[in-house]
């Protein structure tokens, strides 16, 4: 970052020439930023590294480790294993509610169509009989 003394000739001079310093500011920003960057996820990348190798520098160490991370991956994949039976159920319960809801739908519809049909034919039946009741002999 530009460092300022405090006197007036470098403000004025900074009055005089703003878009130079501007310039060089922002040139200056991006320079450092192009570094930072880079430096700090190497960094990172260093302590991870470290957090991941440290634990592993005696064999006794490194054995307990492992056993740790057996351990969580047994736990890690029965809770899966849970949460996929749990999601099966739940989907298989909705799809048996909804099948019977449908099959319930469907019989009230026959029902009503059958009821319909009977009561149609009925009077269909007894106006023919009218009617044949009406024509001369």
């Amino acid at each position: 970052m530009a460092s300022t003394n405090g006197s007036k000739s470098s403000t004025s001079k900074a009055k005089a020439t703003p878009p130079k310093s501007a310039g060089k500011s922002q040139a200056r920003t991006a320079a450092e930023t192009a570094v930072d960057l880079p430096v700090g996820a190497v960094l990172s990348l260093t302590d991870r590294v470290t957090e991941l190798v440290e634990p592993l520098t005696g064999r006794s160490a490194a054995e307990k480790q492992l056993k740790s991370y057996r351990t969580e991956m047994r736990r890690r994949v029965k809770r899966t294993e849970r949460r996929g039976t749990t999601a099966r159920k739940r989907a298989t319960a909705e799809a048996r509610k909804t099948r019977n809801r449908v099959e319930r739908e469907a019989r009230k519809h026959q029902r009503t169509v059958e009821t319909t049909l009977k009561r149609n034919r009925n009077e269909l039946e007894q106006r023919v009989r009218e009617a044949v009741d009406l024509l001369p002999v």
